[in-house]
């Protein structure tokens, strides 16, 4: 059992809003917090997330431009090498299905588009590709885009700068020491490398996590304390859906309230930071859904890159029912 003595979340939450930085202590402290303390959890993160945010909610949407035929071995995802999970195969889809897609984000009332291709590094083909979508998205919207096409180099990640894209998603996904258990054929540091680049180049960095794939407390601590590091701008906390066929096939981890922890935890250590519930959303935090909104100031609406998302109606209807308002974006 933790050693750690837990806190007063409301005036640990105060100090959080006047400048004070969390330690990798306290963090654990929030994650270990008692299920009979988690209102008065949330209740404190809740505090952060409306000095930053208000009733604020961003949604975000993807396209997969690019499904499967990845040479990686990620093991949580059912488009690697080596998943047998039966998922549609595709290269890439053309600028105007991409382009149609910038449109559907914004029926669905996203106020960033996510552009993902699966694969390791985007050849200067398909960067040239992506960036004559973008271009034609820009000249008629203000929506954010956001691109997901693996490891970048300093000339790729100019060139999606210089078409507009806003943003720019490589997620961590676990802690340095956890990485050789999820992947094998890159690293930690790899990633590390391209969010680099992605600062570089001018874009916003985007890089997150997937919890529930073996990582310790501390280890999940490990990560919120390294995206702080990066400074990353915008935060997803993706849950492990185990899919069948990948090789983490059947891991169960975690419980609603502990996904509910760490969003908790996330919102402490990343105060001003756009913290996304990610992929998992509804198979971990199922029926509790709604109170992750009050540590996390963003979901993504819509289908996943090869799962299904919830019903964007249904998620419409939750952010109202919080009293909470949608951040859509300009025409």
């Amino acid at each position: 059992m933790s050693t750690v003595v837990q806190k007063d979340w409301s005036d640990l939450a105060v100090a959080v809003t006047n400048g004070y930085s969390v330690t990798k202590e306290e963090a654990v402290a929030i994650l270990r917090t008692e299920d009979s303390d988690l209102l008065s959890l949330l209740q404190a993160s809740y505090k952060i997330r409306s000095h930053y945010f208000g009733n604020k909610v961003k949604l975000n949407m993807i396209i997969n431009t690019k499904s499967g035929l990845c040479p990686e071995d990620c093991g949580y995802c059912s488009q690697s090498i080596v998943s047998e999970a039966p998922i549609d195969k595709y290269a890439w889809l053309t600028k105007e299905k991409i382009v149609e897609g910038a449109k559907e984000s914004i029926r669905r009332k996203a106020g960033t588009y996510c552009i993902v291709a699966s694969g390791r590094r985007p050849t200067t083909k398909e960067i040239d590709h992506v960036v004559e979508a973008v271009k034609e998205i820009r000249e008629t919207t203000d929506l954010k885009i956001c691109c997901c096409l693996g490891f970048l180099n300093e000339e790729h990640a100019a060139k999606l700068a210089d078409a507009g894209v806003h943003r720019y998603n490589h997620n961590l996904n676990t802690s340095k020491d956890n990485y050789e258990n999820i992947a094998s054929t890159h690293t930690y540091e790899d990633r590390v490398e391209t969010l680099e680049e992605v600062k570089g180049a001018g874009m916003s960095p985007c890089s997150g996590a997937i919890f529930g794939m073996g990582e310790s407390e501390e280890e999940a601590v490990e990560i919120a304390m390294a995206l702080r590091e990066l400074d990353a701008d915008s935060i997803p906390c993706n849950f492990l859906n185990s899919i069948d066929g990948t090789p983490l096939e059947g891991r169960k981890e975690l419980t609603p309230r502990k996904c509910l922890k760490l969003l908790a935890m996330m919102r402490f250590v990343n105060p001003s930071k756009e913290i996304r519930i990610a992929g998992g959303r509804e198979v971990n935090l199922r029926s509790l859904q709604p109170l992750g909104l009050y540590a996390a100031n963003s979901i993504f609406i819509g289908d996943y890159l090869t799962t299904a998302g919830q019903d964007q109606n249904s998620d419409w209807e939750m952010i109202k029912d919080l009293g909470f308002e949608i951040e859509e974006c300009a025409l």
